[in-house]
């Protein structure tokens, strides 16, 4: 896929359509197509096969030209304000149908082809009618198409904020009772354990987009300092086994994705448990892809309070963050549960500051 989601939330929405992108190029040739088939249909149309390959052939080469000229000239045309960059797409497109009507009139009659109708007025103004009929009509679906792809954006991002939210409170006051019951057994641990949920405090209420994604090494490191805490908190009946090796440590995840569902494992798998238990932590490559599993036994009894939101909330944050490319599996496996995330690998692009 593209960039991540919040790397195109942070940046500033363009007021014009990209018109080096297929779909633009691919919207203008269909037009210019159905355009000609309709006039060749019409009723009062006095041109056969050879006026419609030939009309057919002028407008697909002028819908080209017109492409190739919005596409190079789309970074003037972002420069103007409000909306005029859309008036300045309008005229170009005017134009270059003004032109192109010129020359074509010019080459029919310097080659006595005898397609056009004698009159330099009605062909070029009848061709400029319409280029400006059609070309308002479509930059009006360009504006309402970005519009609606925009309050998705804003509805999708409010989403994943809203779930952001959800997921914070849920470890944060539990790691605050584990430092207040260290702070006089074992005051060097307590300081630890501050240090850590620090850490954990500053991903979970970072407010900017850039908080939102990090890297998988970033995040394995905030499971280590979760894990760190709740080892202080269940000793020896917390078991950790790592796997981790094979993974992309630079590829781009976002921030506390792989908090909840290990908080979720040691909650609802180990905690429960007398004798406790071990977590595993695995990690593979797969081409473009990774997959990343986390293990734990089942608890001989259901924890309480245990509804399946954290599992909703990270399904639907991947949902948001990879597409449809992503999925996630979750189900008890013998005498376990094991919850297999599929995530595609994407790799932060390096920026350098001259």
């Amino acid at each position: 896929m593209p960039d991540s989601a919040a790397q195109r939330s942070a940046s500033p929405r363009s007021p014009l359509p990209d018109f080096c992108s297929l779909p633009v190029i691919s919207a203008l040739l269909v037009v210019g197509a159905l355009c000609v088939t309709l006039a060749w249909l019409a009723p009062q149309s006095t041109r056969g096969w050879r006026g419609y390959s030939v009309g057919m052939l002028f407008v697909e080469w002028m819908a080209m030209v017109m492409g190739v000229a919005l596409c190079k000239l789309r970074p003037w045309l972002l420069r103007l304000p409000g909306r005029l960059p859309y008036a300045g797409v309008w005229l170009v497109m005017v134009l270059i149908v003004v032109f192109a009507s010129v020359l074509a009139q010019w080459m029919d009659g310097m080659l006595d082809m005898q397609l056009i109708t004698p009159g330099h007025s009605a062909f070029v103004r009848d061709n400029a009618l319409i280029a400006a009929l059609l070309g308002a009509a479509m930059l009006r679906y360009f504006y309402v198409l970005a519009e609606w792809q925009a309050r998705l954006a804003a509805v999708a991002h409010a989403r994943v904020e809203a779930l952001q939210a959800r997921i914070r409170p849920h470890f944060l006051f539990n790691s605050m009772n584990t430092v207040a019951a260290l702070v006089r057994v074992d005051p060097d641990a307590a300081e630890r354990t501050v240090e850590n949920l620090s850490e954990l405090f500053r991903a979970a209420l970072g407010q900017d987009d850039a908080a939102h994604v990090g890297t998988l090494g970033e995040e394995w490191q905030l499971v280590d300092r979760y894990l760190a805490i709740e080892q202080l908190r269940l000793g020896e009946r917390l078991r950790i086994r790592r796997e981790l090796d094979a993974l992309p440590m630079e590829a781009i995840m976002p921030t506390l994705l792989l908090q909840p569902l290990v908080e979720n494992a040691v909650r609802h798998g180990i905690q429960p448990r007398r004798d406790g238990g071990q977590l595993v932590l695995r990690g593979v490559r797969d081409g473009s892809m990774m997959r990343i599993e986390i293990d734990n036994p089942l608890a001989d009894q259901p924890a309480p309070g245990g509804s399946g939101h954290g599992l909703n909330n990270v399904r639907q944050r991947i949902a948001y963050h990879y597409g449809p490319r992503a999925r996630v599996e979750a189900s008890p496996q013998g005498e376990r549960f094991v919850v297999i995330l599929h995530l595609p690998i994407e790799i932060r692009r390096a920026h350098t500051d001259r």
